[in-house]
């Protein structure tokens, strides 16, 4: 049964990212339904290892919690990895290139993209063991300043990505560059309450802070063309309407993530501050 649990949260946290990023593309790229699905697809498969890795009972509202920033960070982590680096496509139709680029150009060399897609994959999983490691050694620290530092780790990460991808063409905003690290260690507070592994809090922390930042950047400028797209022209207007059908669906999954919340701090839980 915690593997239908497991697919259902899967579904939504897919869904959601397929939603945000559909409504921000689908004006410029236009619609179909493979690449509406993929998000959601790559989630519930995400949410399958998860459950067999992480064992938690689904059936709790703390653990759902958990799990479904989990499967979000999960599922994004290799999605944008396969469009930085795998990926080939051409970017005449970007802005913002979105495959990996150095100062806005994008490196051509498959043997150099290969080598920095290696290295940028071994940093992150340096990261992660080292988080596992170090709360292994028992440290003596305030759970605070672990929901403050560790819990924000995964918001620096995005930071830094989004400042060497963003900033050659849009420039650099502090308050940008810090919003992802303060969102997380926000997230990670709330986290920190359910389940008392730095490392899980770091990610599961990261997994919302972007469902957070994709609602505020989507939906709270819907004007606005997304910045990988700016000043590019929108090749499909019939999708300016009809992508609002489907934010029922997204405003869906956030209550449900909210109702979530809620059920958790009122019923059992245990963490780093519970």
């Amino acid at each position: 049964m915690n593997d239908v649990y497991a697919m259902l949260i899967g579904f939504a946290s897919g869904i959601h990212t397929s939603t945000w990023g559909m409504y921000k593309d689908a004006p410029h790229e236009g619609f179909t339904w493979p690449k509406y699905l993929r998000s959601t697809v790559t989630g519930v498969l995400v949410a399958l290892v998860l459950n067999r890795v992480l064992q938690l009972d689904l059936t709790m509202a703390s653990n759902v919690a958990v799990f479904f920033g989990a499967t979000y960070v999960g599922e994004r982590a290799l999605l944008e990895f396969w469009k930085t680096f795998l990926r080939v496509e051409d970017q005449s139709k970007y802005f913002i290139p979105m495959q990996f680029a150095v100062l806005g150009k994008v490196v051509e060399n498959r043997a150099i993209q290969l080598f920095v897609a290696a290295a940028y994959a071994a940093t992150c999983i340096f990261i992660g063991y080292s988080i596992w490691r170090f709360q292994q050694a028992e440290p003596n620290l305030s759970p605070l300043l672990v929901v403050a530092t560790i819990g924000a780790a995964g918001g620096w990460i995005s930071a830094f990505g989004g400042a060497w991808k963003d900033a050659p063409k849009e420039g650099f905003e502090i308050l940008k560059f810090f919003r992802s690290p303060l969102l997380a260690a926000a997230w990670a507070y709330l986290l920190a309450h359910f389940t008392g592994n730095y490392l899980l809090i770091a990610a599961c922390a990261l997994g919302y802070t972007i469902a957070t930042t994709e609602t505020y950047k989507t939906f709270f400028f819907p004007s606005k063309q997304r910045g990988k797209f700016a000043g590019m022209p929108i090749s499909h207007p019939e999708w300016m309407a009809r992508r609002y059908y489907f934010v029922p669906l997204y405003v869906a999954v956030w209550v449900g993530v909210i109702v979530t919340f809620v059920v958790a701090f009122n019923g059992p839980h245990h963490g780093l501050l519970g």
